[in-house]
């Protein structure tokens, strides 16, 4: 990592519960580094609203740690609570189902894989817990992209070629993909990350009726035919609903 950048970072460790507020002069001491240095570190922490100046003379400058942290401290608490609150549904899916159950997650425009339950049957998947893939490869992923905002979908979609497996992606047929999950509230797909493999998604909704994550079920395509399918969609479906209903969402019934 770029080494003012960590230098910058560095500076917040210095604000604690017993000191909530320091001095430029107290910083510049605590990191060992000239005054003028520090201000310029500073200054970039504040910018970002990562600081924020509560006082400032002539002489020296107050700062406190700003809300910047607070959001970013607030997703990382919302992944924790979802994951922690998900796993034992999960692992009751996946005894009922016996297939690969996940839990995924949007990270910096990536879909990444935050838990994982596997199935008894010998199958093997190119995922793991803290993989991350694009959003528009694979059910889970598509299930989070179809429910973002539209001018974020836009961004992550402006490359003029997006591959799924070193293929080409027709961009309208995806958009039009997009546009069914969203409105069947489910999502679909079959060998975009692994030969041979189905994954079915459903919505995972929080207390302000947002989806945060998405319930992803995956197996060999010749488990998920006729009856078993619709078997396996129901089951799915009633535990990310249930997931949703212990994360405070109060909205309608999937």
């Amino acid at each position: 990592m770029n080494q003012s950048v960590m230098k910058a970072l560095n500076l917040l460790n210095f604000f604690t519960v017993e000191t909530p507020e320091l001095t430029l002069r107290e910083i510049a001491s605590k990191a060992g580094i000239p005054k003028p240095t520090a201000y310029r570190l500073l200054t970039s922490l504040e910018s970002g609203d990562f600081l924020y100046k509560t006082k400032e003379t002539e002489h020296d400058s107050k700062y406190r740690l700003g809300l910047k942290l607070l959001e970013l401290g607030q997703i990382v608490a919302d992944q924790l609570e979802v994951r922690t609150i998900a796993f034992p549904y999960m692992q009751q899916l996946a005894q009922e189902i016996n297939e690969v159950i996940h839990l995924v997650i949007v990270n910096q425009n990536e879909a990444t894989y935050i838990e994982k339950v596997d199935s008894s049957r010998a199958l093997r998947l190119n995922t793991r817990v803290g993989k991350s893939s694009p959003l528009y490869a694979g059910s889970g992923p598509k299930m989070l992209l179809a429910n973002m905002p539209q001018d974020q979908q836009r961004d992550i979609l402006a490359a003029d070629t997006l591959y799924r497996n070193n293929q080409p992606i027709n961009k309208q047929q995806l958009l039009e993909q997009l546009e069914k999950i969203r409105e069947n509230r489910y999502a679909y797909s079959v060998g975009e990350q692994d030969a041979d493999t189905t994954g079915i998604s459903y919505p995972v909704y929080d207390y302000r009726d947002k989806v945060i994550a998405a319930l992803a079920v995956s197996g060999l395509s010749s488990h998920f035919e006729e009856e078993n399918l619709e078997w396996i969609k129901e089951k799915s479906k009633q535990t990310a609903e249930a997931i949703s209903r212990k994360l405070g969402y109060r909205g309608p019934d999937f």
